[in-house]
């Protein structure tokens, strides 16, 4: 198995993200859409930031399943709410998808993030794929001073090379620069085959950038790297726990 894929697994006795978190959200997605009773958590409430994806699985075997939603939350939530309320706002107002509908809950999986470990990286390049998380912020780029006439981008930038802060073109009566963010959990980087000078960029258009993208720009980024705890259950398992729950279907 290759190593960078093997990384992003949780450890089989690491039972801090179970099953149970992601039948919890299948749940109160199902009722949302069907109008069935919720069945009570039977897990602890503890709190975590958390992350809830949905995906639709393929018919046909051996292809990837196809993201549907994802939304989730930094602050630490209680579970027994927060796996609920995201379980929703993920299926419903994720603006990228149109909301889900019960007419697809056969094909959906569910896979539940419980965010640990955050640290304060010492650049943009200091995180591990398919181990970190990473949670980007950086100054606008208009307002970083004028770039010079040769082209910055390199291929092998400086580990060191990012700052917390850079000095501004503006006045010291302007308004504060507008801070871009963006984050991706630990398993994206892997799933999409990016090395972390890719990750990095793909993050800086998500958080809204769409001008070029140089070595500059990338020293501007605070970087603040996490780990994740994941669990994924598809519609069959949650209809069999369900089932075994006494809950109606």
């Amino acid at each position: 198995m290759d190593l960078s894929t093997a990384a992003v697994e949780q450890d089989p006795h690491d039972n801090t993200c179970t099953p149970e978190h992601c039948y919890h959200a299948f749940d109160a997605l199902f009722c949302a859409l069907t109008g069935e009773t919720p069945l009570d958590p039977k897990f602890p409430d503890d709190k975590y930031p958390l992350f809830v994806t949905w995906n639709t699985r393929s018919s046909r075997a051996g292809s990837p399943p196809r993201l549907r939603g994802c939304i989730g939350s930094f602050e630490p939530l209680a579970l027994h709410e927060g796996l609920a309320e995201y379980a929703l706002i993920s299926a419903f107002r994720d603006t990228r998808f149109r909301k889900i509908e019960e007419r697809e809950l056969e094909k959906l999986e569910c896979g539940i993030s419980l965010l640990t470990d955050f640290e304060d990286a010492s650049s943009y390049l200091d995180w591990t794929l398919g181990v970190h998380g990473i949670y980007i912020s950086f100054p606008h780029p208009s307002a970083l001073p004028a770039l010079s006439s040769t082209p910055s981008s390199s291929s092998t930038p400086s580990p060191l090379s990012s700052s917390t802060s850079l000095p501004s073109t503006r006045s010291r009566f302007s308004k504060p620069t507008r801070q871009l963010t963006a984050t991706y959990l630990p398993d994206v980087a892997v799933d999409q085959g990016w090395t972390k000078v890719e990750a990095i960029d793909s993050a800086i258009r998500k958080a809204g950038w769409d001008g070029r993208i140089n070595e500059d720009v990338r020293r501007s980024v605070t970087l603040r790297r996490y780990q994740s705890r994941k669990c994924v259950v598809g519609w069959d398992e949650y209809h069999a726990w369900r089932t075994a729950q006494g809950g109606e279907l």
